[in-house]
């Protein structure tokens, strides 16, 4: 089961209590227990090493690897700088949870070369694609021997067609901020917002009828810093491609991309004339079955930038001195999967598939009941239960009904959903639509 911490609206802004410095700059909450962050050459950051915890404590006996914080699910760095080196690329190894990555900076980022969340491209079955930090995984392919291909995973996924694009078909894709299909086939509604508040990812491509999978969303990272920050090289939170095989033995169509992920930017000010871009992964050679564009946010007091970004970016004007809100507060919106067919949900799921056992394990039945907890939702809002099959199946989509108020301040409401059980592992995730 993935995290269900996922689908919010946007926050109003909060404020950290941290001390001011007399020179003019953000109140970033780090105090540097990662240290200074310098890469003179290509490095893959592995995220699994991060030390389970609080996002604030001091990370000193951890200092460079970082913590993951299971209640803002996020892997977070505290530096006093960054520095990465033209020429060099950062890649990110996936924690368990596939949580999204956040740099909270005391001082100046320098960005010359490349810091890159991309998802993985196809990979050939029965495999997934990995998505970026704080994206989800492509559909697999198709399996033979009765074993049919998947959707992709996670909000803004699609569900595998009924028959071979060949037939000009719409195509479903993995979907962040648009989804365009084959003959200009419209998809489902842009999920997350504008705030990047949750920090999410882009959604899988699904899986196609040869034997490679749909391309991975892109992932998503918040960097945060009291000074300066320059970008004169590249942010990317691609989706990965799908591919066309034409040349596979067994070739029936072909596969989708996964979306863009998410780029948030925060700092005193914003300088350079670097690229942001969270593109959609592409399929057949670049015709329009590309996954969906991703959010970029940019967050700034002073901006003399000319970055090149794609898609457009959301932009907010900060004051001196004054405290961005990083994560959700405590008075926002929430959501969280609380029952599966009576049995408990695991605090900090992973959705692992077999490799760490299941985080819920059920009876063969027709159907269970889900139950989803929300704070600070009104109850007019729409609550939605999603259910993606392993392989061999579509994604489905039940909204949950109202049953109880369980308290007033804060408002907390308790939904249920009645939703379809099969054979083998599936992903479930839960997802407020606010008024």
């Amino acid at each position: 089961m993935k995290n269900p911490l996922r689908f919010l609206p946007a926050l109003v802004l909060a404020s950290a209590t941290i001390a001011t410095s007399a020179v003019a700059q953000l109140n970033v909450p780090s105090d540097g227990s990662d240290g200074a962050l310098l890469i003179t050459e290509s490095t893959n950051i592995d995220l699994s090493l991060a030390t389970t915890g609080a996002w604030n404590t001091n990370n000193s006996a951890n200092a460079g690897n970082g913590v993951y914080d299971p209640s803002q699910f996020a892997v977070v760095f505290k530096y006093s700088s960054v520095v990465i080196q033209g020429g060099a690329t950062v890649t990110f190894k996936n924690h368990a949870s596939r949580a999204p990555v956040v740099w909270l900076v005391s001082g100046d980022v320098v960005i010359n070369g490349t810091v890159s969340l991309n998802g993985q491209d196809q990979v050939q079955v029965p495999l997934l694609s990995e998505p970026g930090p704080g994206g989800f995984r492509g559909g697999v392919g198709n399996i033979g021997g009765g074993a049919g291909n998947g959707a992709g995973f996670g909000p803004g996924a699609f569900n595998v067609i009924a028959s071979p694009v060949n037939d000009n078909g719409g195509l479903g894709v993995g979907n962040y901020g648009q989804t365009i299909g084959f003959n200009g086939f419209v998809g489902s509604s842009p999920y997350g917002n504008a705030s990047l508040i949750p920090l999410l990812g882009g959604s899988g491509g699904y899986g196609g009828y040869g034997r490679m999978g749909g391309g991975a969303g892109g992932g998503a990272i918040l960097i945060a810093c009291a000074n300066t920050l320059s970008v004169t090289g590249t942010i990317q939170a691609n989706g990965g491609y799908g591919f066309d095989n034409s040349s596979d033995p067994y070739y029936y169509g072909v596969e989708n991309g996964g979306s863009g992920g998410g780029i948030r930017l925060v700092a005193n000010t914003i300088s350079g004339s670097g690229t942001l871009t969270c593109y959609g992964g592409t399929a057949n050679g670049g015709v329009p079955e590309s996954g969906g564009l991703g959010r970029i946010r940019i967050e700034r007091v002073t901006d003399t930038s000319g970055f090149q970004i794609v898609p457009d970016a959301s932009l907010l004007s900060l004051t001196n001195a004054t405290s961005p809100n990083i994560f959700m507060p405590a008075t926002g919106p929430s959501v969280a999967i609380e029952t599966i067919g009576g049995l408990s949900a695991p605090a900090d799921p992973r959705s692992s598939f077999g490799a760490l056992g299941a985080d819920v394990t059920l009876p063969q039945l027709p159907s269970t009941t889900v139950t989803v907890l929300t704070t600070n939702v009104e109850p007019q809002s729409v609550v939605t239960v999603r259910v993606t099959p392993r392989s061999s199946g579509n994604f489905t989509d039940t909204v949950a009904n109202l049953y109880q108020t369980v308290s007033q301040s804060p408002l907390v409401i308790r939904w249920t959903a009645n939703v379809p059980v099969s054979g083998g592992y599936a992903a479930i995730i839960a997802h407020v639509v606010r008024p």
